[in-house]
């Protein structure tokens, strides 16, 4: 697939991007190259290759995914400019 001036120039009025004229030739070779490099890793073969989380071999850190409380209500709601029966009171915004 190759990009041409015409080509470049909708991709960049999309992307809401000025580019002059004179910069069309460059952009749609940048664009060339781009998609160039796309081809080349899609002829890698990756059958097998596990997904990395890094170069070093890890494991995320896993908590067990529970909902709770905090335990701590007091705490929080003492850092509100106004709270009211254990909620944050907010003013009105929409009348």
């Amino acid at each position: 697939m190759s990009i041409d001036t015409k080509t470049a120039a909708k991709v960049a009025h999309l992307a809401r991007i000025r580019v002059e004229d004179d910069k069309l030739p460059a952009l749609a070779q940048e664009f060339n190259n781009i998609l160039g490099f796309i081809e080349q890793l899609n002829e890698v073969d990756v059958e097998g290759v596990e997904p990395m989380t890094s170069v070093t071999p890890m494991r995320l850190k896993r908590r067990e995914d529970v909902v709770t409380d905090g335990n701590m209500p007091e705490k929080v709601m003492s850092n509100a400019p106004d709270a009211r029966e254990g909620f944050f009171a907010v003013p009105k915004v929409v009348e």
